[in-house]
């Protein structure tokens, strides 16, 4: 039996910003300004739902209900990992 270990990416969360929110950020801005507030890329609460909602489907399990109000993509990649990452 082997363990998976899931981590969402960067360049993840770039394209969901994309496909469930309609807001293009470039990986490397994402990454470069990983403490700058969503509001600055253009993504609402709303487009982060819609992220935390993709996220759920692809994983078959509850994100931490807190993540749709994360601030700036390393709190939300940090919630969202560490989440996948125990299963809790």
């Amino acid at each position: 039996m082997t363990t998976e270990v899931t981590q969402v990416t960067v360049e993840e969360l770039a394209t969901l910003m994309k496909t469930a929110a309609g807001v293009t950020v470039d990986p490397r801005d994402l990454e470069s300004r990983a403490d700058t507030p969503f509001a600055e890329f253009g993504l609402d609460s709303l487009g982060l739902l819609g992220i935390v909602g993709e996220l759920e489907n692809r994983y078959g399990r509850a994100l931490p209900t807190d993540a749709e109000r994360c601030k700036s993509p390393r709190a939300f990649l940090d919630l969202i990992n560490g989440a996948l990452t125990t299963g809790a």
